[in-house]
């Protein structure tokens, strides 16, 4: 069939042909007769090649349909024209419009071949002047909201928060044609692109945002992670490349490393002069980076490290800038000196010449297609026994002298892994920041869309537009709802994290919490990030599947935000664990009675099998206090159960470690219970802050927590949190709540502040 489609759709004299021959097969309604009538009539124009002809027959054999595919190309073809024309024009008539300068003697062959056929109806037609998608829909103009009211521009500046002028900054850049998005490059094309706009945001200084002025940069590592989270609204395999380059690579030179390594690599570094990559994960060991196998061993008769890769699971996996553009890595691996092993330490190894050729005992192997992001090129790294200097070793925290004794300022060898491995507590927030950022591009298409696109129903403006209907303002809006929320928690905790970093106050167990709090954020965001993007991309139903319209591309490359910078699953049980050292640390502050009284509470509640009762929430549904106190008790509640029966295991014989893993269930919902808590503290703070947008605010606020008061609200039933009645009430408030932010919606994705040449979808311009 494909000579057969090529002759087709490159031959004007079977140009106006083409409506009939498609619509002769779009319900599958014609008899074998009607074909060959229909084919009979076409055939008897006069000026067809032969060759024409053999397509003709082709196409209209009752015994061999055309395939699917060819349909649709078929179609598009066809439907060039097709905003010229109106519902009432039948195939005839759309087939005398792609007939161009054909005189009219086509006329009357295509009435004939048209009542051949039986006449076609106008139904037909509206499958090649409308979108085919869902029958009976239209697609309207985008309208104008207006002027945005004070409290939804209120609501921008707040979004954008301190570093709007950075952000306005890389939103600029990022409109630019250079940037223009693309949806069908080549791999290898693709790669090469993306590491050109990268090379552009160095040349404009954004990569070197967060770095000290005498290395070249500006000292602003907020602004650092704003620009980052813009950066999630374009290309995110844009903001991989750009992530891995001056985040990871250069952020861990940064971190780890010592006043040499920083005038040795970071000016290179941040000017992409010399692309780098941060080689942690291995094959057999991704979030337990203590186990990891690669070595590097100790030669005092050269003062040389050897690294080896012991075997296929210690190879470095997933490496991006690995495949093609890295000249040199930041690799984890075990120190070894003297016989002794000190623990996972950092080396920068050499990884390619100048010419690009991988460097001795230096193996690479592309990882080769993924899901998405493959604008990254991600490798694999082996090591046969590579030779690297001494001064190698980023010994920050630290070194080993040229006769192989090791020093260290950090004496616990746990503590020391834990410190080096802080390196990617920046990374886990702006995972979690950029997450949030691909939320609200995949929102604003969606809502956009919602407000323009009309089906079925009837109204003064004939059919209902998709925002108007309960059931699509369900799934959009309590989404749209807590991303904003999502938006405010990862801002608080990105200014926490600067805060921390500057120096500026917080001793070991601020830091503790900021870690708690950015794996947390990390986990339960992107997660959140995962349904905003599926749920959008199926309301926008078949226009979400097209490329040009960008969801579908952000849903794959934002899937795997869920797994890089920690899997979120083991990042929720960091979460916990912290929580219960906290709650472990107040137990033993406790009195004795009051330690008796918990304990004996608990007990009893274990004999008795019964669910402990945790006391019914009663007040109005919109007020803080109410809504603070339903998140709290949940998150009392669960952590405490929690610990008991942790307890319990132990005093039962059961190892600690293994009393946990039996538990952990219980530990993700209590990681989920925390973060929820933070996201609605990062609300009323917000609301708090700015009379101006305290009225919008407090709608989203009460729509995010009632709506994850919802989904979890068979536990709230369970533990008597709230009433059968006021379950009831919730789901009530949650549907007119939605109802309400829908005639704002508009407005609420426009505050995210997304540039139309950045956005790039055509459905939501």
């Amino acid at each position: 069939m494909d000579e057969q489609l090529t002759a087709v759709l490159s031959s004007k004299r079977l140009a106006p042909m083409l409506p009939l021959i498609y619509s002769a097969w779009l319900d599958g309604e014609l008899e074998p007769s009607e074909l060959r009538a229909l084919e009979n009539e076409l055939l008897s124009f006069e000026r067809l090649s032969p060759g024409e002809r053999v397509a003709i027959s082709a196409w209209l054999r009752p015994d061999a349909p055309p395939k699917a595919p060819d349909l649709a190309l078929l179609e598009t073809h066809i439907r060039r024209v097709s905003p010229e024309l109106a519902i009432e024009n039948r195939p005839s008539e759309i087939g005398l419009r792609l007939a161009g300068s054909l005189d009219d003697t086509i006329t009357e062959l295509l009435a004939r071949a048209d009542a051949a056929a039986g006449g076609f109806t106008v139904e037909t037609s509206r499958r090649l002047v409308q979108d085919v998608s869902t029958p009976s829909i239209t697609m309207n103009p985008l309208p104008d909201p207006g002027p945005p009211p004070s409290a939804h521009l209120e609501l921008a500046r707040l979004l954008d928060g301190r570093h709007a002028a950075v952000r306005s900054r890389v939103r600029q850049i990022l409109s630019r044609p250079a940037f223009a998005p693309v949806t069908d490059l080549p791999g290898d094309e693709y790669r090469e692109l993306v590491l050109a706009w990268t090379r552009e945001l160095a040349d404009d200084g954004i990569g070197a945002l967060g770095f000290p002025e005498r290395l070249g940069g500006s000292g602003d590592p907020g602004g650092f992670i704003a620009a980052f989270t813009e950066l999630a609204r374009h290309d995110i395999s844009l903001l991989t490349k750009f992530g891995v380059q001056f985040g990871l690579f250069a952020g861990s030179v940064y971190r780890l490393g010592t006043e040499r390594h920083h005038r040795q690599i970071l000016p290179r570094a941040l000017t992409l002069e010399l692309p780098g990559c941060f080689a942690m994960s291995e094959t057999g060991h991704g979030s337990n980076v203590a186990d990891i196998e690669t070595t590097a061993t100790y030669l005092p008769e050269t003062e040389e490290f050897e690294l080896h890769t012991p075997n296929d699971l210690a190879r470095k996996d997933y490496i991006g800038n690995a495949a093609l553009h890295g000249r040199i890595a930041v690799v984890f691996a075990q120190l070894v000196s003297g016989q002794l092993e000190h623990g996972v330490h950092a080396f920068l190894v050499p990884l390619r010449s100048e010419t690009g050729e991988p460097l001795p005992g230096v193996e690479i192997e592309d990882v080769g297609h993924k899901a998405g992001l493959n604008g990254v090129d991600n490798g694999r790294l082996r090591f046969d026994r590579v030779r690297i200097s001494r001064e190698s070793m980023l010994d920050r925290f630290a070194t080993v002298h040229p006769d192989g004794s090791y020093e260290s300022s950090i004496t616990s060898p746990s503590r020391r892994f834990f410190t080096t491995l802080g390196t990617l507590v920046g990374g886990r927030v702006s995972v979690a920041s950029a997450a949030i950022s691909a939320a609200e591009t995949a929102l604003t298409i969606a809502v956009r869309y919602a407000t323009r696109r009309r089906q079925f129903g009837s109204t003064a403006d004939g059919e209902i537009r998709l925002i108007d209907y309960p059931s699509h303002q369900r799934r959009l809006m309590p989404r749209l709802a807590a991303t904003v929320g999502y938006h405010l928690a990862c801002a608080d905790l990105a200014d926490e994290y600067v805060r921390l970093e500057s120096g500026d106050g917080g001793g070991n167990a601020d830091h503790r919490a900021l870690e708690a709090r950015a794996a947390g954020l990390k986990a339960f965001g992107t997660w959140h990030a995962s349904d905003v993007i599926g749920e959008c991309r199926e309301a926008c139903g078949g226009q979400g599947y097209l490329s040009e319209n960008r969801i579908a591309a952000i849903r794959a490359d934002a899937d795997v935000f869920t797994t890089f910078e920690g899997d979120n699953t083991v990042l929720a049980q960091l979460v916990t664990k912290s929580l219960l050292t906290d709650f472990r640390a107040g137990f033993e502050n406790m009195g004795l009675f009051r330690k008796a009284e918990f304990v004996g509470s608990r007990i009893a509640a274990a004999v008795a099998e019964t669910i402990p009762r945790v006391g019914t929430v009663a007040g109005d549904l919109s007020d803080v206090a109410t809504q603070r106190a339903m998140l709290e008790r949940r998150e009392q509640h669960v952590l405490e159960t929690l610990a008991s029966r942790i307890t319990n295991r132990i005093a039962q014989g059961m190892d600690p470690s293994a009393a946990f893993v039996s538990v952990q269930p219980h530990v993700i919902v209590a990681a989920r219970a925390h973060v929820e808590r933070l996201v609605l503290d990062s609300l009323i703070t917000a609301e708090e802050s700015s009379p101006e947008a305290a009225r919008l605010l407090a709608e989203v606020r009460t729509l995010a927590v009632l709506a994850m008061v919802e989904s979890d609200l068979g536990w709230f039933l369970q533990h008597g949190v709230v009433t059968t009645a006021t379950a009831a009430a919730i789901r009530s408030e949650v549907t007119a709540r939605s109802a309400a932010l829908a005639s704002e919606a508009r407005w609420l994705v426009d505050s995210f502040g997304i540039p139309d040449p950045v956005l790039a979808a055509p459905i939501a311009l």
